[in-house]
């Protein structure tokens, strides 16, 4: 075994090996650039990816908002149909046992509804407004506010379902009978 000491001095690296170490380092370099340009590539990937999950949430979010607010809007007119059948019933009528259950059945699809979010529109006695409610005529009463309701509005979350179709106050007020007089487009 030889020792350093008896190796002698060190001797420099010839000119082929200086040529060999700038080779490998240019290669180093260039193969840390590679792996650079493989992250960044896959950083990219992962972020399209994190992008097509948030976006196929959001479609999916928006197709079950859809169906939800298609069903419920095909559900809305047998309630108006219910609701305009128990409004019309007579005083001896209303007192008869069936009566109460289709009061029943009213509060349990109103109450159905209301889980899922929809909630009447408030409109009666109140001022007209071209979001909320679809003013089909004019009656006499306080100019700009809703005077009659003709079919009920609904709201699911904060966007609009069905607009309140409203009859509209003419800014004339009432005469001295019960019922205001209705115009030309009442009678349609």
């Amino acid at each position: 075994m030889i020792n350093d000491q008896e190796r002698g001095p060190a001797e420099p690296p010839a000119a082929g090996d200086e040529s060999d170490s700038a080779s490998l380092q240019a290669q180093l370099e260039e193969e840390r650039g590679r792996a650079q340009s493989y992250l960044a590539s896959w950083q990219r990937t992962q972020a399209d990816f994190q992008n097509y999950k948030r976006r196929t949430e959001d479609e999916r979010a928006n197709e079950r908002a859809l169906y939800n607010r298609t069903l419920v809007l095909n559900m809305l007119p047998a309630l108006d149909d219910l609701e305009r059948g128990l409004a019309a019933l007579d005083a001896e009528t209303a007192t008869q046992g069936w009566v109460e259950g289709m009061r029943q059945v009213q509060r349990k699809f109103v109450g159905a509804l209301a889980a899922s979010g929809v909630q009447p529109i408030e409109a009666e006695d109140q001022i007209f407004d071209p979001h909320l409610h679809e003013a089909v005529g004019q009656l006499d009463g306080p100019a700009d506010t809703v005077v009659r309701v003709l079919q009920r509005g609904y709201l699911i979350g904060d966007r609009v379902l069905r607009p309140a179709m409203v009859m509209v106050g003419n800014g004339v007020q009432p005469s001295g009978s019960a019922e205001p007089a209705a115009t030309d487009a009442d009678s349609e």
